[in-house]
């Protein structure tokens, strides 16, 4: 470009833009935090035992709700074995919908229109 006849350098607006382009990333390189070596992996077992926690979990849960049923009702192993299976699957969908939320892309920042209202769980 230096080469061509006529041309003297930058122009002021491309100036002004290198300038915002600059502060820009600038800011940027503030906002983010410096990464850790390993970092993911600890994420990557952190994801895990979320999953095996939630899957014992369920368990715990549909033993401890079959048991007390048993022990009101009198009907000793038929709730306990029929509850822990139904822990087991409450712990399973769970891990599942964990593992959907760990394959899906982060949500977008700013893309929400603002006449929308807050955003709601899912899982109430």
């Amino acid at each position: 470009m230096a080469d061509q006849p006529g041309h003297h350098g930058p122009s002021r607006r491309d100036a002004d833009r290198l300038r915002a382009l600059e502060e820009r990333l600038e800011h940027l390189g503030r906002d983010r935090r410096p990464e850790t070596p390993g970092a993911d992996k600890f994420h990557q077992a952190n994801q895990a035992w979320r999953m095996v926690v939630e899957l014992v979990a369920g368990l715990v849960i549909g033993f401890g709700v079959g048991y007390g049923l048993d022990w009101l009702l009198g009907t000793t192993p038929i709730m306990l074995v029929i509850f822990i299976f139904l822990g087991f699957a409450a712990g399973v969908r769970t891990m599942l919908r964990t593992a959907a939320e760990m394959g899906a892309p982060p949500p977008a920042t700013g893309t929400r229109a603002p006449d929308e209202g807050p955003d709601e769980d899912e899982r109430d």
